[in-house]
């Protein structure tokens, strides 16, 4: 849905504005049009439609969540918003229930969530927010927005007054230091994963190709190069920090860690206990899932069937100190093995960053609001555990945040599972109600020998003795 809100109620103050129309925000406007009652909610976003990584959309590429991890199941199974509705809206139940996919492609989680952007009313594409401010006057932030035109040109201004924002404003590529300035060149073969599919053909073209990156993105990259060049030919490095191309944890209890039992727990970590804690956890959501190892192996393996290894090399434990043109089209990366202590240098026709992504920076945005905001000693925004920035006493509204709170929250803060539980939760302390009854327990683990609990449930923890300090 696209256009700006009718002029007889542009001064009428929404309950809540979201900025950003990504999954997680999608997910709040869903869940947000089933309050009952009713509420004032309005969302907008710079693209002109629905885009999810439309990059990595490569055939046969999965979730690495169920589907029951959509939008609004685990908040509200009873939803018109849930993944199965839309394969009951386009007659593919029974296909779906034969096919017996617990985990789905991400082209059909991607169109899913294009259906519900579609026909969810109160979402505004083609609006870039350019400000947010805090009016002490009318108790109300101000968001101001640019009304874009079909070729991204400025059309129109408008401002919309509400009493709560939800920031959902995504992510974006990760490219390192010594890479950015080919990544940046338009004539250099470095692109990010995030635009795979859009170079794809460039990129199969290429004499040599290196995909540096050890996580799931980088693995899909390499798979589907493998695959696309001729057996004994194929020409291919693919580099990674890590010390293995080691599979993401996927143990039921290992798992567990995108409980809200989990994200409770984490925000009750001291501050450094957090910083020190996160990197630790890499392979919880920077691994690869088993079978696109298995899948990547067997195709190896496939190709040495008649003797001989395919072209194809696969280095871990690998650093890119430096990285630079050579032979005018011609990349030449500075590589160190940190466990050897060796260096090297590789020259490649084009390379594949698959090295993730970083929050948005919400400085510009939010500058109207600086002086209002609480952080921490790494400079970072606070938040609290009902996912709202703190800010001073004097603002009496409420800024969300959505998969910008990782530092705060934990490993769960962009993961799919736990959107519809995140959603609900700011609904509840939205409203001061309860549309979304929330789980008193998720986990059947105990983080700590203190239960953290969210705000307002009660448990009944084991009892423990507490231990006498020795004076």
């Amino acid at each position: 849905m696209t256009g700006t809100p009718p002029t007889e109620q542009a001064d009428l103050p929404q309950d809540l504005v979201g900025i950003g129309i990504g999954p997680f925000n999608l997910s709040l406007a869903a869940l947000a049009h089933g309050v009952p009652g009713g509420l004032a909610a309005c969302f907008y976003d710079q693209q002109p439609a629905f885009r999810w990584h439309p990059g990595l959309l490569i055939e046969g590429a999965t979730l690495q969540v169920p589907f029951l991890a959509d939008l609004v199941t685990l908040a509200d199974p009873a939803s018109r918003w849930t993944f199965l509705n839309h394969l009951r809206s386009r007659d593919r139940l029974f296909p779906f229930y034969f096919a017996e996919r617990f985990h789905i492609q991400r082209a059909e989680y991607d169109a899913y969530c294009r259906w519900v952007a579609d026909n969810l009313p109160g979402l505004h594409f083609g609006h870039q927010v350019d400000a947010v401010r805090w009016n002490a006057e009318r108790r109300l932030f101000e968001v101001d927005f640019t009304q874009l035109d079909a070729d991204g040109e400025a059309e129109a201004l408008g401002r919309t007054y509400t009493r709560n924002i939800a920031l959902g404003v995504g992510t974006e590529p990760l490219v390192p230091e010594p890479l950015r300035p080919l990544a940046d060149a338009p004539s250099a073969p470095v692109i990010h994963s995030a635009d795979y599919l859009e170079h794809r053909d460039r990129l199969l073209a290429a004499a040599h190709v290196t995909v540096i990156g050890s996580g799931q993105s980088g693995a899909e990259v390499f798979l589907d190069l493998l695959r696309a060049r001729p057996a004994g030919a194929e020409k291919l490095h693919w580099l990674a920090r890590t010390e293995a191309f080691a599979p993401m944890e996927y143990s039921k209890l290992g798992l567990e860690h995108f409980t809200p039992d989990y994200t409770h727990y984490f925000h009750g970590l001291p501050e450094q206990t957090r910083c020190d804690l996160v990197p630790r956890q890499w392979q919880l959501h920077k691994g690869i899932d088993a079978d696109t190892i298995a899948a990547i192996h067997d195709e190896l393996y496939r190709r040495s069937l008649h003797g001989g290894w395919p072209d194809a090399v696969l280095t871990p434990g690998v650093t890119v100190r430096t990285a630079g043109r050579v032979a005018g089209t011609k990349v030449e990366l500075h590589l160190e093995h940190t466990q050897q202590g060796t260096r090297s240098r590789l020259t490649t026709d084009a390379v594949v960053l698959a090295t993730g992504y970083r929050e948005r920076p919400l400085a510009s945005l939010l500058a109207g609001l600086d002086p209002y905001m609480r952080r921490d000693s790494a400079g970072r925004h606070l938040v609290d555990a009902e996912f709202r920035l703190r800010l001073h006493p004097a603002v009496t509204g409420s800024v969300y945040v959505q998969n910008a709170e990782r530092h705060t929250h934990g490993v769960g803060a962009p993961d799919l599972g736990l959107a519809a539980w995140r959603s609900a939760s700011i609904l509840n302390t939205l409203t001061g109600k309860e549309p979304y009854p929330l789980p008193r327990r998720t986990a059947f683990t105990t983080f700590g020998l203190e239960r953290r609990e969210a705000p307002g449930i009660p448990h009944q923890a084991p009892a423990l003795t507490p231990l006498e300090t020795e004076v």
